[in-house]
């Protein structure tokens, strides 16, 4: 018999988000009620903190603030795996890198990450979620400019890092920075120590000003300082845009 997840809270602001987000995910489950026995099928149930002594059941995973980390939790509570030998985090670099992590040699989870200083957040999160006797991280080599960002912001989190050779066969895919980013998980590579230098080319900063023209809808082009600043990730381009328009408003 497959094992599914039960949700049972009175909770109705927490049901109705752990709801959608299983949906979202395409994972099947059952709503539960106090009043009536568990089903045979239930591996793992999703409750509040506040409602855990009102339930017997072996495996409850508490919600918390973030809907989607606590459902990652009730898969792995699900799956019984608690912790993992070796976890490793690919990465493939970007304006908007791929993210993939491999637990023992499966994918447990992926995502389109929406800036380089974000990838920091959802590993913080992938090593808190799945608990590994060892965990890698694994970057790979292009995209200089986006790659050093990424590697500086993960240094503080004392994780080994090591950049990988990311070559390999195009792929015809929906998601192919995803795609990448498994790739590059499964690569061994260098290890990197120390701060990178973030120096983005020329051509880099001029693509960023032709997408704030595009952006603007023609109405700026930010400077190439702005650029450059945007291009070390000490601005995002949204803001430089608005910040240049301000500027026209004000003359």
């Amino acid at each position: 018999m497959m094992k599914i997840l039960g949700i049972l809270t009175s909770d109705f602001r927490v049901y109705y988000e752990l709801i959608k987000g299983l949906k979202n995910r395409d994972l099947p489950f059952a709503s539960l009620s106090f009043d009536e026995p568990i089903p045979m099928n239930i591996g793992a149930i999703i409750t509040t903190k506040d409602e855990e002594d009102r339930i017997d059941f072996p495996k409850l995973v508490l919600v918390k603030e973030d809907i989607d980390l606590t459902i990652e939790i009730a898969q792995r509570t699900l799956k019984g795996k608690e912790r993992y030998i070796k976890l490793i985090i690919g990465i493939d670099p970007g304006k908007r890198p791929g993210l993939a992590v491999i637990g023992d040699g499966e994918i447990l989870y992926t995502a389109q990450v929406s800036s380089p200083e974000k990838v920091r957040e959802m590993v913080k999160r992938a090593v808190k979620t799945y608990p590994a006797d060892v965990t890698i991280i694994r970057i790979g080599h292009g995209d200089t400019t986006n790659r050093n960002r990424i590697i500086n912001s993960l240094a503080k989190i004392g994780l080994k890092i090591e950049i990988s050779d990311e070559t390999r066969t195009t792929r015809i895919s929906e998601s192919p920075d995803i795609d990448a980013a498994i790739d590059i998980a499964l690569k061994s590579g260098v290890e990197a120590k120390g701060s990178f230098k973030v120096e983005p080319t020329q051509g880099e900063l001029r693509d960023i000003q032709r997408r704030s023209r595009i952006a603007s809808e023609g109405r700026v082009t930010i400077s190439k300082e702005e650029a450059r600043r945007v291009a070390i990730g000490e601005l995002t381009l949204e803001e430089a845009i608005k910040k240049d328009i301000e500027k026209i408003s004000k003359n």
